[in-house]
């Protein structure tokens, strides 16, 4: 047996040995991604303990690895979009035998209770064991997360845990092993929970707000309110907030000698790089050349 030298993250993984190892966290879900190219990992290990859940998501194909059980050992492949789901009430051992390229979520048990309480339905009791089985959503929520976790300076609160209540939420009716129940019934927020609603993230334009925060002042489960946002008005609590966000912009862009790093911050963006990205993506045009325009027609 081969050991992974040199200092481990928590997910036995030899810190030497990873060319990214970037982490998030929000709602009690800890969010990262972990590289290796070339060189073996080697052997990784996590001892039994209460911590949670694991899951993994594989972000390209190619990666092997071989799984020792308690009285026998296992290998599997991970193509893009395989996953696996483990209990750290389970002591795992396994021989990375190639590179890999994964995000990986851990749900502490907390953010898996209240995940099931959240949920309509009959209730579940947790998650079931999957090694290797292919997930296309869980793949392409996955790969939203990469450039949050690349710019960790630009990821707003609200973005990473409106994704992880959607992985949260997803994973329970696909893997919670209960009935599937019918999710169609069109849930709405009353006025008032709109306004508050609205009013809240506005107060924090930088979406340094959890869904939570917002969905216990209008009474409501973080994943009820989610459902019930999008169904109100059209767009998750993010996109209402960005579509906020750049009206605020081209207001404040008419103010012609007003420089575009101050309309970045007072607009909630991380600075006028990311500024420039969100509006030209929005707009078709960066700010600079939608100002000159707008100077132009006035």
């Amino acid at each position: 047996m081969e050991p992974s030298t040199g200092a481990k993250d928590t997910l036995g993984c030899a810190f030497s040995r990873l060319q990214r190892d970037q982490e998030l966290s929000a709602g009690g879900v800890r969010i990262y991604r972990k590289t290796t190219e070339g060189a073996r990992l080697g052997y990784v290990e996590t001892p039994a303990t209460g911590r949670g859940v694991l899951v993994g998501i594989s972000l390209r194909d190619g990666h092997e690895r071989r799984i020792l059980h308690e009285h026998h050992a296992a290998s599997h492949a991970f193509n893009r979009g395989a996953i696996y789901i483990r209990d750290f009430c389970d002591r795992y051992r396994a021989d990375m035998k190639s590179s890999f390229d994964f995000v990986v979520l851990e749900f502490s048990p907390a953010a898996i209770e209240r995940a099931i309480e959240d949920r309509e339905g009959p209730r579940v009791s947790g998650l079931a064991r999957v090694t290797g089985g292919k997930d296309e959503v869980l793949a392409n929520l996955a790969m939203a997360l990469t450039p949050a976790l690349d710019r960790p300076a630009e990821a707003s609160l609200l973005f990473v845990d409106q994704i992880s209540v959607a992985m949260g939420t997803y994973l329970l009716e696909k893997y919670g092993g209960a009935p599937r129940t019918d999710m169609r019934r069109r849930r709405l927020l009353s006025r008032s929970q709109e306004a508050r609603a609205k009013e809240m993230l506005r107060s924090r334009i930088d979406g340094s707000i959890a869904i939570a925060d917002i969905a216990a002042d209008c009474n409501l489960s973080r994943s009820y309110f989610t459902h019930a946002f999008r169904e109100t008005t059209g767009q998750t609590p993010l996109q209402w907030l960005i579509a906020q966000r750049l009206a605020r912009a081209r207001v404040l862009l008419m103010d012609f000698e007003r420089p575009i790093a101050e309309i970045a911050a007072a607009c909630g963006f991380a600075d006028q790089s990311h500024f420039t990205r969100v509006f030209a993506r929005s707009m078709g045009t960066p700010p600079g050349t939608w100002r000159r325009e707008a100077r132009i027609d006035s």
